[in-house]
């Protein structure tokens, strides 16, 4: 049984035996979820299919860029203060994701207003980096888009497969990296730089290292919702599945826009 990187797909429901259906398509035997402690489907439930994961995973997404446009245009208009939005955004954005993690029932209104929040936040801070690189905003989407397609090419055509090794490495390179973000900031606070985040060539280093991190999670991402998939679980837990992938396509993006800045402020 294989777990992931992402907190939104550890608490997945037990197979209901629905039998098998198109999912992302990566070759590989048949797995159920029989280590997540979850109520299987009741009779006459749907299962959850590929077309019910790329609609809801679809209009999450949506809300997100459409409250994100909005917010970044605000800022950069000067009608609000970039914190005005960034801050709301970023603590209901948290405790938002908190909830849906725990509460371990997938929920469309939590997933939608989680998508809302993080519109405001990535909105926010968009606002702020265009205004200083103009431009930047568009490269970064690109390069977001560009990565999330090229990785699910890659699980699809079952270039790099998920075994249980690259599970435990994908796994063990994320709390390393967000173990020292944490240090990084924590030291910043006492005035000391560890160099991870000043635009220095260690910090460009360690930024692609974190979005090679990031792009390697979406093949853990793509596998538990493809065994969701193929083990007929209810169709509700397509918003599950929204969430589990936009947490990843957030932290990417933000990675991205970050690394950018570093290139720019170089010219």
């Amino acid at each position: 049984m294989r777990t992931s990187s992402n907190p939104a797909f550890r608490n997945l429901p037990t197979g209901g035996g629905y039998g098998n259906y198109a999912g992302f398509g990566q070759p590989h035997e048949a797995q159920q979820y029989g280590g997540y402690q979850g109520a299987p489907p009741t009779t006459g439930e749907r299962p959850i299919t590929i077309d019910d994961v790329v609609t809801k995973t679809a209009m999450t997404l949506a809300l997100t860029l459409v409250t994100g446009f909005i917010s970044a245009f605000l800022v950069l208009s000067g009608s609000v203060a970039p914190m005005t939005l960034v801050l709301p955004g970023l603590i209901v954005g948290l405790v938002v994701s908190l909830v849906i993690i725990f509460k371990r029932t997938p929920s469309a209104p939590l997933v939608l207003t989680y998508a809302a929040a993080e519109g405001l936040f990535l909105g926010g801070i968009t606002g702020v980096f265009e205004a200083i690189f103009p431009g930047i905003a568009w490269q970064a989407i690109l390069g977001t888009v560009g990565v999330f397609a090229a990785m699910l090419v890659v699980y699809k055509t079952g270039a790099i497969r998920v075994t249980p090794r690259l599970t435990k490495w994908i796994i063990g390179a994320t709390v390393g990296v967000v173990v020292l973000m944490l240090g990084n900031l924590l030291m910043g606070m006492f005035g000391v730089n560890l160099g991870l985040r000043d635009g220095s060539p260690l910090a460009i280093v360690f930024s692609l290292v974190v979005i090679g991190i990031a792009a390697f999670s979406f093949l853990l991402d793509f596998e538990a919702a493809n065994e969701m998939i193929r083990s007929g679980v209810p169709s509700k837990w397509a918003w599950w599945v929204a969430f589990g992938l936009m947490t990843t396509l957030v932290w990417l993006y933000l990675e991205i826009l970050r690394l950018l800045s570093y290139f720019q402020s170089g010219d």
